[in-house]
């Protein structure tokens, strides 16, 4: 399945596909501290207008991933963090470590020096899935948040450029 998987620019267009692929991630209780999706307008703002990908398998998104800021200060400029949902019927076929492995890339073309996922410890796949492509684990919050009345740890990771901001 990998090979008819195209990873593409995400357009406008995508986002029906793309809130629906979040809308599951919300659903598993292990993707995020959302409950809810945002609107195009309130996700269009909160991201980084570059490194907005989806795998694309015919006219059907089956995946995204997107960079935010992890901060407002301009000495952080380079730093994002990543989010990636792989829709249901496609895990395990390799759409994930694609779609990262040309975010990283992106990511590096645009000058970004450390990408950042903060991930529930529940979601083995989408840990193994960082770690093969580079991220290493930074740490854990303890009972960072509440989802649905229960306290959440998180697994930091990082993956740090080897080709931008080594200066």
């Amino acid at each position: 399945m990998n090979s008819q998987i195209v990873i593409d620019r995400m357009k406008k267009t995508d986002w029906n596909q793309v809130r629906n692929i979040f809308i599951e991630g919300i659903h598993t209780g292990n993707a995020t501290f959302e409950t809810g999706a945002p609107t195009w307008e309130e996700w269009d703002r909160e991201h980084f207008s570059v490194c907005r990908l989806v795998a694309r398998k015919g006219e059907d998104v089956v995946g995204w991933a997107a960079l935010t800021p992890i901060s407002k200060r301009e000495a952080h400029a380079g730093a994002a963090e990543v989010s990636i949902y792989i829709s249901g019927s496609s895990t395990g076929n390799g759409v994930g470590t694609k779609l990262l492995q040309v975010m990283v890339n992106a990511s590096e073309d645009h000058d970004f020096w450390s990408l950042e996922a903060n991930i529930f410890p529940e979601n083995k796949s989408s840990i193994s899935l960082h770690k093969k492509c580079g991220f290493t684990e930074v740490g854990v919050r303890h009972r960072l948040g509440k989802l649905n009345g229960v306290w959440r740890d998180v697994v930091i990771l990082e993956r740090r450029s080897a080709i931008i901001g080594v200066d």
